[in-house]
């Protein structure tokens, strides 16, 4: 996962408890998921269009 190990999540994810606080990250961590979800199936549409369009 772009070569962050264990050590480098630990202090990305302390700044981002100092930065953003506890009662934050949650709802950041659950916007982010949705918008990741969102991405993913929006490929997924454009690949069966795109497959659709080269089969007619």
């Amino acid at each position: 996962m772009f070569g962050l190990g264990t050590p480098e999540l630990i202090v990305i994810l302390s700044i981002a408890f100092l930065v953003f606080g506890g009662k934050k990250l949650p709802e950041l961590g659950a916007g982010l998921g949705k918008g990741i979800k969102s991405f993913k199936e929006g490929l997924k549409e454009t690949e069966s269009a795109v497959i659709e369009n080269k089969e007619s």
